[in-house]
């Protein structure tokens, strides 16, 4: 609960509408409806000529009241179906021009690296080479120790 110099907005005193004026508001909705009802009936038919570029376009804000011609703002144009050159190539932009050149540079090197050319291609083979070798030298400590475990030795005789 608030102290002090605030006040909540519990205490205030109410304003309440008088029931005439509640009345006349509430007839003058209904006129206003009941015309614009009236005009849509009568431009339902001429619906096509009514949607034209000629009619000015319900503006914003101030808009409406000030006129303002300023020089740097440029009026968007539409283009229409016919005036758009399907054939012509699209300018991309920066973030695609970047990202086609970054998969065509990580291609070129997939390819170099599957050929052994680049630095870590040469590493990997000779770490394999290095495996290699010591596997083999352990397969053939291994077969060396079979065979002597299978060449018995000669027992003596009593």
């Amino acid at each position: 609960m608030p102290r002090g110099g605030k006040k909540g907005h519990k205490g205030r005193g109410k304003q309440f509408s008088n029931p005439e004026e509640i009345d006349r508001q509430m007839r003058a909705q209904k006129e206003l409806e009941e015309n614009e009802g009236a005009e849509g009936e009568k431009s339902s038919g001429s619906e096509e000529e009514s949607s034209s570029d000629d009619e000015p376009q319900k503006r914003k804000g101030v808009e409406g009241l000030i006129e303002i011609e300023n020089p740097n703002r440029v009026a968007q144009k539409s283009k229409k179906v016919a005036e758009v050159d399907v054939s012509e190539p699209k300018e991309l932009s920066r973030r695609e021009r970047e990202e086609i050149e970054k998969q065509k540079a990580k291609e070129r090197y997939m390819k170099l690296h599957l050929e052994g050319k680049t630095d870590q291609a040469k590493a990997d083979l000779a770490r394999l080479a290095i495996i290699k070798k010591q596997r083999e030298d352990a397969a053939r400590k291994r077969e060396e120790l079979r065979k002597d475990k299978e060449v018995p030795e000669p027992k003596s005789k009593r």
